[in-house]
C-alpha cells in the first residue's frame, strides 16, 4: 500500500506538506501542490477522505504525539492533556512513537491531517528533521525546544517554497537543570561525594539538559561525577545500569528518570545491596509508583499535570491567533527512603 511517506520522498517535499496539498490546498504554493498531486495520482495514494473532509473546516480535535505511552511519565501527561483539551470543547487524538524517532514525521502529517493543532511532548527527532516535519504546522512541544532555524540566505521560506516557518514553535518544559541541583545538593549533604549518573537516550533532550546541570551543579558542591553510560528509559534500563554503579565505587547514583531509577532498585536487591545504607539512589519526574516501593524513592517532583494542561492552554492561544511565550515549570526535590547519609568512610 503506498503511503503518504511514499509520496513525500517521490515529491522531494516534508509530508506535513503532502498533508496539506491534498487536504487543504489553499495552504500549499501552486507548483508545489500540482507536483504533489501529480506524484499521488501516479503512485495510486488515496487519502483518507474523511480526515479530508474534516480539513475543510475546523476539528475542534488536537493531536498528543508521545514517545511511550506505558510509561508512567507520558501517561500523565496524556490524562491531563486530555482533560484539558476536553474541557476546552477538544477531542485529542494520540499517537505513540515507541521511542522510534523514524517514525514521528509519518504520524505528525498523520495527526495535522485530521486535528487543527499538535502537541508533541519530548520528540526525539533531530532539530532540522523536526523542523521541517511541523512546517506549516500549529504546533507546541512539551519538554522539548526547538530553536529558530540559523537566518542566511535560502531560510526566508520553507522548504518546499510555502509561506515562512515561525522562527519559533512555542514549549513548556520543567526546570531540569534546577532539580538535578537539588539532586546534589542533598547528596552532598549526606557526605557523598562520588555519585553516578545513569543517563538516558541521547535523543532525548530533557535528558541532555538534565546531564549538563550535573555537571554544573558538581563543580559547585565538588563532586565527582561518574558517567555510568547511557541507557534505555525503562526498568531494564536501570537494572543494567545498577551492575555499572556497583562495579563503579560510586555510593549514590541519579538515574534519568524514575522508571531508571525503579530499575536500580530491584537489581541491587536482588544483589543484596542494602539502599540507601551502602548506595542511595535519586530519580526524576515522581510518578506514581515512585511511593509504592520500599524503600519509597527520593526523586524530583515534576508538575506532570500542570505540564500538560500549560501545553493545552499554548496550543488553543496559538489557535486563536495568539502568540504565547514558552513556560518553564519549577520542580522540588521530594526526600524518600533510598537515600540516605553515605557509608562510613567514604565521605570528606
Amino acid at each position: 500500500m503506498v503511503t503518504v511517506h511514499d509520496v513525500a520522498r517521490a515529491a522531494g517535499v516534508s509530508i506535513s506538506t503532502v498533508s496539506r496539498a491534498l487536504t487543504a490546498p489553499e495552504r500549499v504554493a501552486a507548483t508545489t501542490r500540482d507536483r504533489v498531486t501529480r506524484v499521488a495520482a501516479e503512485l495510486g495514494y488515496r487519502p483518507n477522505l474523511a480526515a479530508s473532509g474534516l480539513r475543510m473546516g475546523r476539528t475542534h480535535a488536537v493531536g498528543l504525539l508521545v514517545p511511550d505511552l506505558e510509561n508512567p511519565y507520558f501517561a500523565s501527561v496524556t490524562k491531563s492533556v486530555q482533560a484539558r483539551a476536553r474541557a476546552e470543547g477538544y477531542e485529542v487524538f494520540v499517537a505513540d512513537t515507541d521511542e522510534d524517532a523514524d517514525v514521528e514525521p509519518e504520524l505528525i502529517g498523520a495527526l495535522a491531517a485530521r486535528t487543527d493543532g499538535l502537541l508533541l511532548a519530548s520528540p526525539r527527532s533531530g532539530e532540522a528533521e523536526l523542523r521541517a516535519a511541523l512546517d506549516g504546522l500549529t504546533a507546541v512541544l512539551a519538554s522539548r525546544e526547538l530553536p529558530a532555524a540559523a537566518s542566511g540566505p535560502g531560510t526566508d521560506s520553507g522548504p518546499d517554497g510555502d509561506a515562512p516557518a515561525p522562527d519559533t514553535v512555542p514549549f513548556v518544559a520543567v526546570d531540569d537543570a534546577d532539580g538535578v541541583a537539588q539532586i546534589l545538593g542533598h547528596l552532598h549533604a549526606l557526605g557523598h561525594r562520588r555519585v553516578g549518573v545513569a543517563a538516558g537516550p541521547p535523543s532525548s533532550w530533557s535528558g541532555r539538559r538534565r546531564v549538563a546541570g550535573l555537571v554544573d551543579a558538581a563543580a559547585r558542591w565538588d563532586l565527582e561525577l561518574v558517567r555510568l553510560g547511557t541507557f534505555q528509559p525503562y526498568f531494564a534500563g536501570g537494572t543494567q545500569a545498577a551492575d555499572h554503579a556497583v562495579a563503579s565505587g560510586v555510593t549514590a547514583v541519579v538515574a534519568f528518570n524514575d522508571l531508571m531509577a525503579l530499575g536500580i532498585l530491584d537489581r541491587l536487591r536482588q544483589r543484596g545491596i542494602d539502599v540507601p545504607g551502602r548506595m542511595s539512589v535519586v530519580g526524576f519526574d515522581d510518578v506514581q509508583l515512585a511511593t509504592l516501593v520500599s524503600p519509597a524513592l527520593t526523586t524530583v517532583h515534576a508538575p506532570l499535570a500542570r505540564l500538560g494542561r500549560r501545553a493545552v492552554d499554548l496550543l488553543l492561544a496559538r489557535l486563536r491567533g495568539g502568540t504565547p511565550a514558552s513556560v518553564q515549570l519549577p520542580v522540588e526535590l521530594t526526600i524518600r527512603g533510598s537515600s540516605g547519609p553515605a557509608p562510613a568512610g567514604t565521605a570528606d
